[in-house]
């Protein structure tokens, strides 16, 4: 890791737990300062406020607000017909714009992908920075916990259908989710890992670096039934492990399911603080060819390739 790199990851780490130590006016300065480390990666959130919705360019994000969420959308080059839908969750006091490089990739490939701003989006006021249930204490975690994200999707993929301008853009055939470290407890949860979360017709499932262990407690990734992709890094320490151990998240998920760790990738690297544009490749690389075979089943030999780069690429 390069100097910068170290800097930057202690930068970050360093605000995290200042987060939690400090009081509620120092909280606010200090989200201040995260909020602009995630919001941008060569593209800041002025960029945002100022997009043309007349351009349609995979490389730019509008901001719309649907079913009373603020969401991101990064459409398609060529939208003359319907498109494969994504959407997205962001990660705990993440932000819709957190993961810009992927959406990116995403849209280019020809999605169309969504990402709402959560009630606990740094972005958007955040709330307390205190967790609803301790991240710690996976078996106090329940179908209860973090709902209102879940219900968040749901609305709107029902906003989605009932709006004539957007359900005839969207192929509602194939419709995926997304999501990192609470996004992919919230994507994991609404493919059926809570049977009460679970949306119909979703095709599959992408968890990066995804908080799973309170499924993992309660036994509920097996009854899954959806294609499931992991990816973790060498340097996820408080995800990936749990991802990997024998009879963790990937060991219960049910079949088809995948599992890639990349190398000298951390939680963070899932998001606009990654400044490395390997690992922003093969993080894209896995994840497109994943949803092009289960989302539109098309032939995807990538997924059977350990590129250089990839610690452990593994399937099921």
């Amino acid at each position: 890791m390069s100097k910068n790199c170290k800097l930057g990851f202690l930068t970050v780490l360093a605000i995290v737990i200042a987060l939690v130590c400090s009081s509620a006016r120092a909280q606010g300065l200090l989200r201040d300062r995260l909020r602009q480390k995630l919001g941008g990666q060569g593209q800041g959130l002025s960029s945002l406020h100022n997009f043309n919705p007349g351009r349609n360019q995979s490389d730019s994000a509008e901001k719309i607000n649907m079913a009373g969420l603020n969401v991101a959308v990064w459409q398609p080059a060529n939208n003359s017909k319907p498109a494969p839908l994504v959407i997205f969750s962001h990660g705990f006091h993440g932000m819709n714009t957190q993961s810009i490089f992927l959406m990116k990739a995403l849209a280019s490939d020809g999605y169309l992908v969504m990402a709402p701003n959560h009630r606990d989006a740094m972005m958007g006021g955040g709330g307390e920075f205190k967790p609803e249930v301790s991240f710690k204490n996976a078996s106090a975690w329940s179908d209860r916990t973090y709902r209102q994200r879940g219900d968040d999707i749901a609305k709107l993929l029902q906003f989605l259908h009932n709006d004539p301008a957007w359900t005839n853009k969207i192929d509602w055939s194939k419709v995926a989710l997304a999501g990192h470290s609470l996004g992919g407890y919230t994507a994991l949860a609404l493919a059926g890992a809570w049977p009460s979360w679970k949306l119909p017709d979703i095709k599959a499932v992408l968890a990066l670096s995804p908080y799973s262990e309170p499924f993992v407690v309660k036994g509920t990734l097996k009854d899954l039934h959806v294609p499931v992709m992991y990816q973790g890094g060498t340097r996820d320490f408080g995800i990936t492990p749990f991802l990997k151990r024998p009879n963790g998240a990937f060991s219960q998920t049910s079949s088809p399911a995948y599992f890639v760790e990349f190398d000298k990738v951390g939680h963070f690297s899932f998001s606009n603080l990654n400044k490395d544009p390997a690992s922003q490749e093969l993080i894209c690389h896995y994840s497109v060819a994943f949803l092009d075979k289960y989302v539109r089943n098309q032939q995807s030999p990538t997924l059977d390739d350990k590129e250089s780069g990839v610690i452990e690429c593994v399937s099921k």
